[in-house]
């Protein structure tokens, strides 16, 4: 029996509740899923990279065997054999990390709400790249910090800068590795001057890194966690090397750190699914990342390159992008008198998408830019799209 209800609920919703905004990447996604929109929006993983039948098996395995725990209630710092394998592959002769460092995540993206929960207040000084991961500025966003920028070049960060604005700061956020969104990596001189930096000043650093296994040439930058690993919080990732729909992430961090993580998490979700982890550690234990990871390298390296070649085919001289060496982006800077907005309109009329760079700046977006993502769309697809960007932008600039 349906109740007559004469007075409508009149919904107070909280302050933080209020800060709250979609991610406009996923609202653009909305548009892009049908298949006549050549989409270069989604920072999405191609399928064609997903290992189906060795997770079936992995699947069919942990459920025959051992099927009543992978379907228990689990540890929230996560199943024991998969945070020993992560920690073992973190360590070196720089950095030992034990197992009680590492944090299972329902993908990095609570990791990243997890260490805004635990390290920052509202007003609190939290220093970003200029531009930064959306996904990022998204989570800290609830807590309401006071975004600081700092400065970044043609080859990311520029530690020189962060004296000047890290007084009172937090954390430094921040991904070395063919960053998104603009595909830039840092040097190694500038990764130890990054971490000095922050030693110095006593400001912890996360390390973010999803994209650090997808260099084109196979050999990975050395990890800041490595450097110092009492200031470094280190987040992976297993979005990008297997499936982004298991959503596992991890967190390694200093124990104090990690535990206060473990309290925030059992608030949160209690713990990861125990099952995805279980059978997650039955597809890497014995090697098959060695195995795979180079396959989905070369195919994002031909897609790179096709798309490469056809901006410096279509695009006019005046616009500028960077060249990445790993990941999944290139950022584009066009002329000061386009707005990316804009002409995501038009592009969308003709059947193009792409990510309009303002919304991955914290403070001064800067309008002219965009992101481009090419691993979800086959070259000859990528071809067509760039040109008709290509035609777009040189209208703009005549008009």
């Amino acid at each position: 029996m349906k109740i007559d209800n004469p007075n409508p609920i009149q919904w107070q919703f909280s302050e933080r509740a209020s800060q709250l905004q979609s991610s406009f990447i996923r609202e653009i996604l909305k548009i892009t899923q049908r298949p006549d929109i050549i989409s270069f929006a989604g920072g999405l993983p191609s399928p064609l990279t997903f290992p189906v039948e060795r997770m079936k098996a992995s699947f069919d395995k942990v459920l025959s065997e051992n099927g009543k725990v992978a379907l228990q209630y689990g540890p929230t710092d996560g199943y024991a054999p998969l945070r020993e394998w992560i920690a073992h592959s973190l360590s070196n002769e720089g950095a030992r990390i034990a197992p009680e460092q590492i944090l299972m995540t329902s993908g990095s993206q609570q990791a990243l709400d997890l260490l805004g929960k635990v390290l920052i207040d509202e007003g609190s000084r939290v220093l970003v790249e200029t531009p930064s991961y959306l996904g990022a500025l998204q989570a800290f966003s609830v807590y309401r910090p006071e975004f600081a920028s700092v400065e970044t070049d043609d080859h990311g960060l520029v530690p020189a800068s962060i004296d000047a604005v890290a007084e009172g700061a937090r954390l430094l956020y921040a991904l070395p590795n063919f960053q998104n969104p603009t595909g830039r990596s840092l040097s190694v001189a500038r990764r130890i001057e990054l971490v000095e930096t922050c030693a110095r000043l006593g400001l912890p650093l996360i390390e973010d890194d999803p994209y650090g296994a997808l260099s084109y040439k196979g050999a990975p930058f050395p990890k800041m966690l490595s450097m110092n690993p009492d200031g470094v919080i280190y987040m992976g990732s297993f979005s990008k090397v297997l499936t982004p729909g298991i959503r596992l992430g991890y967190v390694c961090a200093p124990l104090p750190l990690v535990r206060r993580l473990e309290l925030a998490k059992q608030a949160a979700d209690l713990h990861t699914a125990q099952l995805t982890q279980m059978v997650v550690y039955d597809v890497i234990k014995d090697g098959f990342l060695d195995e795979h990871i180079p396959t989905i390298r070369t195919l994002y390296s031909q897609q790179c390159q096709a798309m490469l070649d056809a901006l410096d085919e279509f695009f006019p001289t005046s616009v500028h992008w960077t060249r990445p060496e790993g990941g999944m982006f290139i950022w584009v800077t066009l002329p000061q008198s386009i707005d990316a907005m804009k002409l995501l309109d038009q592009a969308l009329a003709a059947k193009v998408a792409f990510v309009p760079g303002a919304p991955f700046y914290a403070n001064a977006p800067e309008t002219n830019t965009l992101r481009l993502s090419f691993v979800t769309v086959p070259p000859e697809r990528i071809r067509e799209g760039i040109a008709i960007l290509g035609k777009l932008i040189t209208a703009n600039l005549t008009e």
